[in-house]
């Protein structure tokens, strides 16, 4: 299967983990957002795995992934070399003892690229656009923080990685522009999916996935009213990112709201 041909992906409901069916099937499509929401231990991660194994009924859920509409042949789930789905977990560690310059251009050369020089530079240009801590690619990556890390591979994901659908564990606690890392993997036309507990990152999505007893319980589509409301959430959470870029950077915050913050009815 050539991952440039892949514009949808389906998942066919199983069930939960009372047995009970999950009443729903979701299509997502190339350049989508699908946020995953649910309390801790709710089946969130288990979704992932299901789309990250490319689920034929054979998990514990019994869902069913296809891509463009059909069941996914045994030999493109085997596939070592050019994998369908990239995934990025709540921990980045690194083992190698390399610059993150070093790592990205044998990133680079494995894939063959036209222009590794070029795509190396893109990436850490991007994850630098994406991390509250500039870093340089002469910085070993063992001891790049876990926002840079994370920032990093979103990068390296979105620019380098042929893997037309991705996974994300939770990006909110990683020091990471979340808007930007949103809009460039809907830039590239990812199928992303992100499982969260953010309340301003899961209103960001296209759509959002309500988990309980271990299966999906809803699928949520914003509406206009959430659309505004989400606007709002998002001034809020800016004012935060204000407050806390002070502190940061070793200033006093002073008593008093954003007079430019508020809410439109």
């Amino acid at each position: 299967m050539e991952l440039a041909n892949v514009r949808s992906l389906t998942i066919t409901g199983g069930r939960n983990k009372y047995g009970r069916a999950e009443d729903q099937t979701l299509t997502c499509r190339a350049g989508d957002i699908t946020c995953i929401v649910g309390p801790t231990g709710s089946g969130k991660s288990r979704f992932l795995a299901d789309i990250e194994s490319l689920a034929q009924g054979d998990t514990v859920t019994g869902r069913r992934v296809l891509i463009n509409g059909s069941p996914v042949d045994p030999s493109v789930v085997r596939a070592t070399g050019q994998k369908l789905v990239a995934q990025l977990s709540q921990q980045m560690n690194f083992i190698v003892d390399l610059s993150a310059e070093e790592f990205l251009m044998l990133h680079a050369e494995s894939r063959i690229s036209p222009d590794p020089d070029g795509i190396v530079r893109a990436i850490l240009a991007a994850a630098n656009d994406l991390s509250g801590e500039k870093f340089t690619g002469n910085v070993s990556v063992t001891q790049l923080s876990g926002g840079q890390s994370r920032a990093l591979m979103i990068a390296d994901t979105a620019l380098l990685s042929p893997s037309p659908i991705v996974l994300i564990d939770e990006i909110e606690n990683a020091g990471v522009d979340r808007r930007r890392a949103l809009e460039l993997l809907v830039q590239k036309e990812k199928i992303t999916f992100i499982a969260t507990h953010d309340p301003v990152l899961a209103l960001m999505g296209s759509r959002r996935l309500w988990f309980r007893d271990g299966g999906i319980a809803g699928i949520i589509v914003p509406d206009e009213n959430e659309r505004e409301s989400a606007a709002y959430v998002r001034e809020i959470d800016e004012q935060w990112a204000r407050w806390r870029e002070t502190i940061r950077t070793g200033g006093l915050l002073h008593a008093g709201p954003d007079p430019d913050l508020h809410h439109t009815d």
